[in-house]
């Protein structure tokens, strides 16, 4: 999903930096924060609160939890008090970061204690670790305005500006710049994590990605398992594996200086089955050729929302360095050749995109700052705001390009009378290039080669409306994957579900008929060594919800 809920706050002011005994560590010079005060007490929301009803929704509305209390947190060491609290009253634990899940992870009914940690949202640079430090409430906009501000540098997360950091990293991490610079785990250098062991001790870990760290199988867990498996993350740090030298402005990617951005749409009323399966095709014969990180296009991203035939059409948009030599001509070159022999006629985007806002301004290329286009993409989903707004969701990831058999299922459902919405929908995530360059097994993130990534999803308001939406995004899901038992099985063209997308369908018997269990669609060869992680660092399995990695068996 690109939207999430969530405010974005800024001030100029960074906290020390905690280590893992809780000295403090003295912040670098330059420093760009979320929060301006000293840490307060943690913020306690009983039910008779005015603020509970807030603070215990999903952006997904749901979700709705019943939870004894929800308590703000914004140190390291209140995180502590309140797990070994927690532990001490047998209280189950559910982890809010400073965005939005899309399941029921946080607010389900079996949980007692929210931890939300969107007061921890401060972005600084750690001269002692020679690495920025982003604690785990952050948003990724916060981050973006932080580091590129402070320091003209970035890392390579999501469009949204919402989403939170906290989750969004510990599940992988991709973007707009992942094609150009890989995931953002791929420039993950330490985690900070609090852990209970099997006394039921709790305390703070930092594990980094140094191979003689004792700790490392921890920040390997961290590194794209997924959020609430091992503990309450509090903080990360950002340095690119190889940087070196005490400049931070080069110890994470430089983000372009300008952009190319274009939006479009191909309205339903000119577009036919030919016309959409040959679209789809295009995009994946150019991709299939012009994947290659070393590729002239490397730094070509962007995503085709596939909306309902109610939607009155279909939508692209596409982000390209502008700094790349000859890259408006590259950049033509891709839209002539994805849009050839479609027989439909590109128009401006003055609907809306999906989850996007119309975008009638970017028709033509237009150059803009990075961080502008930044904001402007990242700003522009009016579903972040939407107070009623519902969604279900499925993910999967494709090697290779899309078959002409999942093509024309794809089309045959959004051309279906079953529903009226024009936020019924099937995204195309442009990735591959540089996500490639990085071993399987070198984070915990195990699909590295596909050239796309699949989101089927539909998003509405009215409950009345939910079993009609989710019966066909579950339809449309399962019917393109029939042939794998209603799952997109790792083979020469899927490979598996994204854990950021989580679908809890995907154990269900009824609706998964393959052999493949849904840890195994999620993580892969990857899943046993993410269960020995888990069996050092939470062998109380006091962090759980109903996708978070198991312990072994014996």
């Amino acid at each position: 999903m690109l939207g999430g809920a969530a405010s974005v706050a800024s001030a100029a002011v960074a906290a020390p930096l905690l280590t893992a005994g809780g000295a403090a560590a003295a912040p670098g010079a330059g420093e760009a924060a979320g929060a301006a005060t000293s840490p307060a007490a943690p913020v306690r929301v009983l039910p008779d609160d005015p603020r509970y009803t807030e603070l215990t929704t999903g952006q997904n509305r749901r979700w709705v939890g019943t939870p004894d209390e929800v308590r703000l947190v914004s140190t390291t060491e209140q995180v502590v008090a309140a797990v070994d609290e927690a532990v001490r009253g047998g209280k189950r634990i559910s982890v809010k970061g400073g965005g939005h899940c899309l399941a029921d992870f946080v607010f389900h009914k079996d949980i007692d204690l929210v931890l939300d940690m969107s007061l921890m949202n401060r972005v600084s640079f750690d001269e002692e670790r020679g690495a920025f430090a982003v604690e785990a409430g952050a948003t990724l906009m916060n981050v973006y305005d932080a580091l590129y501000k402070g320091w003209g540098v970035t890392i390579p997360g999501g469009m949204c500006y919402s989403v939170g950091v906290g989750g969004h990293v510990s599940g992988g991490g991709y973007g707009l710049l992942s094609r150009l610079h890989g995931l953002t785990v791929d420039h993950l250098h330490a985690v900070e994590v609090v852990v209970v062991d099997r006394s039921g001790r709790v305390r703070s870990v930092v594990a980094t990605r140094e191979a003689n760290d004792p700790n490392r199988d921890l920040w390997w867990g961290c590194a794209g398992g997924g959020g609430g498996n091992f503990g309450v993350i509090t903080r990360y740090w950002f340095r690119t594996p190889g940087a070196t030298g005490s400049d931070p402005g080069r110890l994470l990617p430089r983000p372009p200086e300008e952009v190319l951005v274009q939006a479009l749409s191909l309205p339903w009323d000119q577009l036919d089955g030919r016309g959409f399966r040959r679209l789809v095709q295009n995009v994946g014969t150019w991709f299939e050729t012009h994947g290659s990180p070393d590729s002239p296009y490397a730094s070509l991203a962007g995503a085709l929302p596939f909306t309902h035939r109610s939607s009155g059409g279909i939508s692209m948009f596409a982000q390209m360095d502008a700094t790349v030599p000859d890259a408006e001509k590259l950049f033509r070159a891709y839209h002539t050749h994805i849009l050839d022999g479609v027989g439909a006629t590109a128009e401006a985007a003055v609907r809306p995109m999906g989850e996007l806002g119309a975008l009638p301004e970017l028709a033509e290329p237009t150059r803009l700052p990075w961080l502008r286009a930044t904001r402007r993409l990242g700003t522009s989903s009016p579903m972040v705001t939407d107070p009623a707004i519902r969604g279900h969701h499925h993910s999967a990831y494709v090697r290779r390009a899309v078959p002409d058999t999942h093509i024309d299922r794809i089309y045959e459902w959004l051309n279906s009378d079953s529903i009226d919405n024009p936020m019924a929908m099937v995204i195309l995530h442009l990735v591959g290039g540089a996500i490639d360059r990085v071993s399987p097994s070198a984070t915990a993130v195990a699909q590295r080669d596909s050239h796309f990534k699949l989101l089927y999803q539909s998003m509405w308001q009215d409950p009345a409306d939910d079993a009609a939406n989710i019966a066909w995004t579950n339809g449309v899901f399962r019917a393109v994957y029939k042939e794998t038992g209603g799952v997109p099985v790792p083979n020469g063209v899927t490979d598996g579900c994204y854990i950021n997308y989580p679908d809890t369908g995907v154990h269900d018997p009824d609706a998964n008929t393959s052999d493949w269990s849904w840890h195994r669609l999620y993580h892969k060869d990857n899943y046993p060594r993410l269960q020995q992680v888990k069996a050092r660092w939470d062998p109380r399995n006091v962090f759980h919800h109903s996708q978070s990695v198991e312990l072994p068996t014996i």
